[in-house]
């Protein structure tokens, strides 16, 4: 359910939807890995025509904020957009750079989960990896890799460094597609899930050095 807003001026009408967009992401209508309403209700929403909406997407689409998924919708990838040198590497870069950086992150933030993890921490990543399992089981595709970024992510958190955090947070985000590109079922998620328990098992157990061999094992790993 959409909220209504003030119907826009007739200039600029496309950066005026994107500025409204971006101004409901920023403010927390909208979170990362939400899907924005559809056309027609963005169109009722800000009282524009179908291509402004569609250029204000674009627009969006290329800062970092949004990713367009056909046949499932836009989905909001950043609460920020993506400014500087690294921003707009991060959003151009290949799916083997992205990779090689995330692969490196998982591990040493498991170090430090590790360390720091609480009992809220440790919920929040038994709550997701049981998740993973259950719909690795079922064969839903895009739960379970939405799952698994979950999974990793409450772990960033656990490491309470946050510029780890928003930096894997926002290669994850850019890789989904990717991940959706590569993973047309569920059995190497499935096949990993052990794996993933261990580690768990070793940030409970505030073992770094198991947490590190274990992150590695699963980054190492084709996924």
């Amino acid at each position: 359910m959409t909220k209504q807003v003030t119907i826009l001026k007739r200039n600029s009408l496309a950066d005026d939807v994107a500025a409204g967009l971006q101004d409901m992401i920023t403010g927390g209508t909208y979170a990362v890995g939400d899907r924005l309403p559809s056309e027609p209700e963005l169109m009722l929403l800000f009282g524009v025509g179908r291509s402004s909406v569609r250029e204000a997407v674009r627009l969006l689409v290329n800062a970092g904020m949004l990713r367009v998924q056909q046949g499932q919708g836009t989905f909001v990838t950043s609460s920020q957009p993506l400014t500087g040198p690294l921003g707009r590497k991060l959003h151009t870069a290949d799916y083997q750079e992205l990779n090689e950086v995330r692969l490196l992150l998982e591990v040493k933030i498991a170090e430090k989960a590790a360390l720091h993890r609480t009992r809220e921490d440790l919920a929040r990543m038994k709550t997701f990896l049981r998740a993973r399992e259950k719909f690795a089981k079922a064969g839903n595709v895009d739960a379970t890799m939405q799952a698994d970024v979950h999974f990793h992510t409450s772990i960033a958190v656990a490491s309470k460094n946050s510029i780890m955090l928003e930096l894997y947070q926002t290669i994850a985000t850019h890789m989904l597609q990717s991940f959706k590109d590569r993973h047309k079922d569920t059995s190497d998620f499935a096949l990993t899930q052990y794996m993933h328990k261990a580690l768990l098992d070793a940030i409970a157990d505030q073992d770094a050095e198991q947490a590190l061999v274990w992150a590695t094992r699963i980054s190492t790993h084709s996924r």
